[in-house]
C-alpha cells in the first residue's frame, strides 16, 4: 500500500516538474519573441539570454546527474542541443548573431516534447 502511494506521489511530482520546465521554456520563448522585435544588444534581449541561459544551465545540470530518470541516449542529446542554445545565446549578446528564430525553434519543440 504505501509504496504504490509513493508510486503515485512521485508519478504526480514527475508530472508536475514537467509541466514546470514547458511553463519555463514558454517563458524563455515569449522573453525571445520580444527580444526579437526590439533586436540585439538591447534590454529586452540581455534580459531574454540571461532567463534562457538559466533555464539550460540549470536543465544541463540536471541531465548530467546520474540519477536522472531520461534514458541515456535521450539525456545526451538534449545536452548538445543545450550546448547549442549557449552557443547562440553568447553569439546574441555578443552582437555576432540575432538568430532568435533558431532558439525560439529549438525552446518551442522541446515544451511541446514535455506534453
Amino acid at each position: 500500500m504505501y509504496q504504490r502511494h509513493y508510486n503515485e506521489i512521485a508519478n504526480d511530482s514527475y508530472t508536475a516538474a514537467r509541466q514546470r520546465e514547458k511553463e519555463l521554456l514558454e517563458k524563455g520563448i515569449k522573453l525571445l519573441s520580444m527580444a526579437r522585435i526590439r533586436g540585439v544588444k538591447t534590454a529586452e534581449s540581455f534580459e531574454a539570454t540571461h532567463f534562457v541561459r538559466s533555464l539550460w544551465t540549470t536543465f544541463l545540470f540536471d541531465l548530467s546527474n546520474d540519477e536522472n530518470r531520461l534514458p541515456v541516449a535521450l539525456r545526451a542529446s538534449l545536452i548538445s542541443v543545450g550546448l547549442w542554445v549557449l552557443r547562440e545565446l553568447d553569439k546574441i549578446d555578443s552582437g555576432e548573431s540575432a538568430n532568435f528564430d533558431g532558439v525560439i525553434e529549438i525552446n518551442r519543440t522541446i515544451a511541446d516534447g514535455l506534453q
